[in-house]
């Protein structure tokens, strides 16, 4: 009997996991993410595998919307963060998994009025404790449909990273075309003022009108500068976008295009339908609630008691004594209700968490659309404009030429044209940000990027080389 309890003790003590410290410098921490790039091999290989084929030029010459954003869903820390939330989900299931474990009870004894045997009374008892009520089934359920809400989280963050980086390049993309736009305004308005000042000398003109050109060629550099400081927030928020350094962007040419696919010609119940059924936050709160419904079934399945089963040996002076035991505990003074109760409150809270998000899908998905449209009428009245002061600058020079006006007339229409293309700049912005807002409602990506990517996030464990 001893020699077995003893290799049952080294059996137990050979399958015990070991502690390993792993501790965390934010100084090297803070190192290690500042040597972050693009060029990241794992990031070469992680790409690859979503692209479904090799990339034969690394680091790529041109960093777009998709590419970029598989850098994210690489990079990203908050998708990092989901997928050690998941990872946790995993593990309890394992531990949902597991059951109790048999305990044994050694008490010697020792009989002092022994005089010719051995005076020593050892005895040994088992507990074998036996789950009733499928607990273990229903305790694994709940598990399971945790880590299933985990996963969806993910598809959910992902999401989020997604519409983050799109949002910032296309800020990125508005602020360069505006830069541009108004560097030619601020050479028309240069070349207006030159004009006036030689009038003004030949008294053809009031000094104020002079001044209100040159206050306009200062609010028009004022206007410079602020595209300039949008312009560098921007290509700073992308990098964070990214979960990158900005000093990792540094000499990568990144192509600021964010698309000009359109959204589906779907109806309004189409549309709804799509965003109801297949939308990842949704499906969330869907495995939350069934998480709810486990856990109170298990609640319920806990007013049935345990069975403990209690064999037990002893050697009674010279003789071997074996006892059958068996214990329950009775349910006499309680049968569970406190949990029961708590368990149903979480299952309406659930439920009550699943018609919220289900509503905010709604109301978002109503407003994207109406954006959408009310976009899309702006940019087509904005590209109605657009066209007639083209067709006027062009009418302007032409008379010019034929000697009806001077310079001074195309100067003006061409800073009137530039002032129609500023504003469908903005309309523009606009329409893509309602475009991007559809994409996010209906989480199916405009661009090539297969939507498939944003489940096999789930099951991807990365390794970054900069990991601690």
């Amino acid at each position: 009997m001893k020699r077995w309890l003893i290799i049952l003790s080294l059996a137990g003590i050979t399958g015990c996991a070991r502690f390993e410290k792993h501790p965390l410098v934010p100084v090297q921490t803070a190192a290690q993410l500042d040597t972050r790039g693009l060029e990241a091999p794992g990031l070469r290989q992680f790409m690859a595998g979503h692209l479904g084929h090799p990339l034969p030029e690394w680091p790529l010459p041109e960093w777009d919307l998709t590419s970029l954003t598989l850098a994210a869903f690489y990079y990203h820390p908050s998708l990092a963060v989901a997928r050690a939330q998941w990872a946790v989900t995993q593990a309890d299931i394992r531990t949902a998994a597991g059951r109790p474990n048999p305990s044994v009870t050694v008490t010697p004894g020792y009989d002092s009025s022994a005089t010719s045997i051995s005076p020593w009374l050892p005895m040994i008892n088992f507990d074998w404790p036996l789950e009733t009520a499928g607990k273990r089934g229903k305790r694994l359920a709940e598990a399971r449909a945790l880590a299933n809400s985990a996963q969806w989280d993910i598809v959910t963050t992902a999401w989020q990273v997604r519409g983050t980086l799109r949002d910032t390049l296309l800020e990125a993309q508005a602020a360069e075309r505006r830069q541009a736009l108004l560097s030619q305004q601020a050479a028309l308005q240069e070349q207006l003022i030159s004009r006036l000042e030689q009038r003004l000398a030949a008294g053809d003109i009031a000094r104020p009108e002079l001044v209100t050109a040159q206050i306009a060629g200062q609010k028009i550099r004022l206007d410079q500068l602020d595209a300039d400081t949008r312009a560098s927030e921007a290509r700073c928020r992308l990098a964070g976008a990214i979960g990158l350094s900005t000093r990792a962007l540094a000499g990568v040419r990144i192509n600021l295009d964010t698309g000009t696919n359109l959204p589906p010609a779907l109806g309004a119940s189409e549309a709804r339908q799509l965003a109801l059924v297949a939308r990842s936050d949704i499906r969330g709160a869907l495995a939350d609630y069934a998480a709810a419904e486990a856990d109170l079934q298990l609640e319920i399945a806990k007013q049935y008691p345990d069975v403990h089963l209690n064999p037990g040996y002893q050697y009674n002076q010279g003789d071997h004594q074996w006892t059958l035991g068996l214990s329950v505990e009775l349910p006499v003074l309680n049968q569970n209700q406190g949990p029961i109760a708590s368990a149903e409150a979480k299952r309406k809270l659930a439920a009550a968490k699943f018609l919220a998000v289900q509503t905010r899908v709604i109301s978002d998905l109503d407003r994207a659309v109406a954006a959408w449209q009310l976009a899309r009428a702006q940019t087509g009245s904005g590209d109605r404009w657009l066209a007639t002061e083209e067709a006027q600058a062009a009418a302007t020079e032409a008379q010019v030429k034929a000697g009806a006006g001077d310079q001074f007339d195309i100067l003006a229409a061409q800073m009137e044209l530039t002032n129609a293309r500023l504003i469908q700049l903005d309309n523009t912005t606009q329409l893509l940000r309602a475009r991007g807002a559809l994409e996010d409602t209906w989480q199916r990506p405009l661009d090539s990027l297969n939507p498939e990517i944003f489940k096999q996030l789930s099951a991807t464990t990365i390794e970054l080389e900069t990991h601690p």
